[in-house]
Formats: C-alpha cells, structure tokens, sequence
C-alpha cells in the first residue's frame, strides 16, 4: 500500500482549460472525497487518476512511481461507475470474476475471491441472478463487489449513488463506509452532494472550477471554511451572507448591514472595523431572543427533528433552523440574533475568510 499523489496537475482540451494545477496527497488507507458543484472538474480529476483521461501537465503517483503513462490496467485501482456499468449477459458471480478471468487466476481463488466478496456485501443468494433482476441497490453492491475481488491499492468511486432514490442513498452511504473501515483500502469519491461528503469522508477536497478551494476533515471545513465559495457550498441548508460593516460607535460591537440592518456580534477584530465584509452565518446559529432584530416569518418547514424558518427584514431574507419545538405562522414577527461565537466574517471583495 502507498500514498497517492497528485502534482500540479492540469487538464486541457484543445483551448479549453478545465483543471488548473491540483496538488493533493491522499494517505495510504484514507477515504478522500472530491466534491463540488457540476463542471468543477472532480470526475475529470478521478478519470485521471484512473487513467481513463490522459494529463496535459503535471504527475500522479502511487507510493513513489509516476503513473502517468501507465494504461487503466496496471495501475492497480479499481473504479466503481454512476451506471454500475455491469455486463447484462453475465449473471452476479461472472460480472464479479470477470477481472479475474482475464487475468488467468486460477478457478478455485477466483471463486474464493467472489463469495468473500458477496458474503461482504450480502450478495450470496444473488450470485446466479442476472443484472435485470436485481435492484437499483443490489447492481450498484455488484460493482463495488466486482472492485474488491481485485484487491486493488486504490478504489475510486464516481457519483455511484446519483442513480438511486433518497432512502436507498443513506443507506448505500453508510455500507460504502463501513466496507472501507473494513478493508481499509485507500479510496478517493466523488460527488456533488455536500451531505454525502460530510459524512462519510475523512478529508474532503472542495473544488471549484477547476481549482481546490480547501482541503480538510468534515468538521474542519464547516467551522472554519477558507472562502465564502467553501462556506456557502458546505452545510445544509446553505449559510446566510449579509454584506455590510462593523461598528462599535453605537456601545457593543454591531454589523450594519448595507439593508439597514443591525445585528450585535460581540467582540470583532479593530483590523475589521469600517471594513466592507460579507456576514456568514449558520441557520442553526440564529435563535430566538426578546431583544433580538425583528423579522417576519415568510415559510416555515418542520422536519421533526428541527423547524427550518425563513424570515425576512426589510431587503434581507435569512433561513434559521430551530431544534427547540416552535409553531411560528407565516406573516407573524420573531426577535432573532446571530449566536456571536459561531459569526463568520470575509473580505468583501476576495471573498476569503477574515475572523470567525
């Protein structure tokens, strides 16, 4: 096992730059996933790494060799696809062992290899059914078993659970991580949902337009994302910007929003006061106090679990989520304030992050 690495990698096609040099470095046995929106690059980047696309510039490594020009075959990754991309005139056991035929591994580790796999994933009483009789979950365990009968260095995983409904993707999510902490087999995913990222990821590298915005663990990012990009991209629902400036002439540290609005935020930075800057705050950062700004409530959301509440004051709409049991009716006014220690603060024209 090794690391793999990525240096100041572009990809270009004819004119048309589409990755902008990526440095990344992804530990042996660590689970990375690449996310962002649509276009930003991620799949080209796996593709890359898979070499199913050819680099225009820079280097891949796996441990200490450059793998560049090596074909898909010899690089010693395994790649699960959006489509499962399963054979449909082969029933389970031989989409599984297919691999392994070509290689010429002899008959009896072959199957070894195939009920080790399905007994993993639960695909025991499958393994003569073929892909048309199987479910959308039960094709995509197929795929990842056809992966890991190749005990591969690397598993790459490319939006493999786009395909299939809400339920069906919570819990395909939580079988994906528990097989890589059974295995820990290095394992690089992409996907554009945050939720997906945030929770099954040790690291996760944000890209954007074909550049990484930030690297780091789940919670990392969201409490302290580099760039409103960051900030604005991870968490759900997404958090609330107000541009504005900070004042203290009033007594207590305030933002005043260029809408007109107050809101006290405790302590901040002198470096920051007069400055333009762009207020983020989290939904689940807003609560309800009897001194705080008013706001009408525009829709409100119960899930359960939490209350999400859309709230407008003047030009400003904010979204707040309430853990506590509230019944607020649209057309009413609540008191809001932001919880002061979870404020964000970004330069207004870089957009990077300036205090938290």
């Amino acid at each position: 096992m090794a690391d793999l690495e990525v240096r100041g990698v572009h990809k270009s096609y004819g004119q048309t730059a589409v990755i902008h040099g990526i440095d990344v470095t992804i530990k042996d046995g660590e689970f990375v996933v690449l996310v962002g929106p649509s276009g930003c690059g991620k799949s080209t980047l796996i593709r890359m790494i898979a070499g199913l696309e050819r680099i225009s510039r820079g280097e891949i490594l796996l441990g200490d060799k450059v793998i560049n020009d090596l074909p898909p075959k010899e690089r010693d990754m395994a790649m699960v696809f959006q489509n499962y991309a399963l054979y449909p005139n082969m029933n389970v056991f031989d989409n599984m062992s297919f691999s392994l035929r070509l290689r010429r591994i002899e008959r009896p580790e072959i199957t070894g290899r195939v009920e080790r796999a399905a007994e993993i994933l639960g695909l025991g009483p499958l393994l003569k059914r073929f892909p048309r009789e199987l479910s959308g979950g039960q094709r995509q365990r197929v795929a990842m078993g056809r992966a890991i009968v190749r005990d591969p260095k690397v598993f790459l995983f490319d939006e493999p659970l786009s395909n299939l409904d809400a339920k069906l993707r919570v819990a395909m999510r939580a079988e994906i991580k528990g097989l890589h902490q059974r295995l820990k087999t290095t394992t690089v995913y992409v996907t554009h949902d945050q939720v997906e990222a945030m929770t099954m990821a040790d690291r996760i590298v944000v890209m954007h337009d074909g550049l990484v915005e930030q690297v780091g663990e789940p919670l990392e990012l969201y409490d302290q994302p580099r760039n409103l990009f960051v900030a604005g991209f991870i968490g759900s629902p997404a958090m609330n910007f107000i541009s504005g400036t900070f004042s203290t002439d009033r007594g207590p540290a305030a933002f005043q929003s260029e809408g007109g609005l107050r809101l006290p935020v405790g302590a901040v930075p002198r470096a920051v006061q007069g400055r333009r800057v762009t207020l983020g705050v989290r939904p689940e950062h807003v609560v309800i106090t009897p001194d705080g700004v008013p706001a009408e409530v525009v829709v409100v959301e119960p899930t359960g679990s939490e209350t999400q509440v859309n709230v407008k004051n003047g030009a400003h709409e904010l979204v707040c989520l309430f853990r506590e049991r509230i019944r607020p009716r649209p057309g009413e006014t609540i008191r809001i304030s932001p919880m002061a220690q979870h404020v964000h603060v970004f330069d207004a024209e870089s957009g990077q992050r300036l205090s938290a």
